[in-house]
């Protein structure tokens, strides 16, 4: 009887050492990790992809709107406008990652300088490319302009911050423009009108 009962033991043993049923579940923990990797790096892809597209669109949009204005425009029609940045870019938040640089820049004597510019829906801690207000304007590559010309010039930057691997990429700092000519005036100088708190600061 012991005999049979060490017999059956050894039995037992053998067919736990052959059966391979676990295996799978031990290649799949070693996968695990990269296929988890692999999506969430596919969920960035994606995210960064509709970020780009969100600030294009939001250049866009937003010259094109004040370049749409009839003639003249106020500091009111212009803080009015800034609200709505936010609808278009969500679901990310400019208030602490970005800001929106609205400028008009016309041309006189050879010489295209900027006449007004508003700086807000966000608390980025970044300059126009263009220059500041008054000063002669840096325009984008290849954009020329004729005397008597303007042009608004809407730019958008965001400082993105990837959340898959955050250490080992680091933030980068988006940038996007888009410009229109005004349709029905120059546009060149800003009017004043009362604004709401949180309105940009325009000079």
């Amino acid at each position: 009887m012991l005999k049979s009962f060490f017999q059956c033991g050894l039995a037992q043993i053998r067919g736990f050492l052959k059966d391979r049923k676990g295996s799978v579940l031990a290649e799949f923990g070693m996968l695990m990790p990269v296929l988890t990797l692999l999506f969430l790096s596919g969920v960035e892809v994606g995210r960064f992809a509709l970020l780009q597209q969100k600030l294009s669109r939001t250049a866009v949009s937003l010259s094109d709107l004040i370049a749409q204005t009839d003639g003249t425009i106020s500091l009111t029609q212009v803080a009015n406008l800034y609200e709505s940045v936010s609808y278009v870019l969500r679901p990310f938040d400019l208030t602490t990652d970005g800001v929106v640089i609205v400028s008009s820049v016309s041309q006189t004597g050879g010489t295209p300088t900027v006449d007004w510019q508003c700086i807000g829906a966000g608390a980025l801690p970044v300059v126009s490319q263009l220059g500041t207000a008054g000063a002669t304007a840096s325009l984008p590559a290849g954009f020329t302009m004729l005397d008597g010309q303007s042009v608004i010039i809407a730019e958008v930057a965001y400082n993105y911050a990837p959340f898959v691997t955050p250490d080992l990429i680091g933030n980068t700092l988006l940038r996007h423009h888009a410009m229109f000519r005004p349709r029905f005036g120059s546009l060149k100088s800003l009017l004043p009108g009362p604004v709401s708190a949180g309105a940009p600061t325009c000079t």
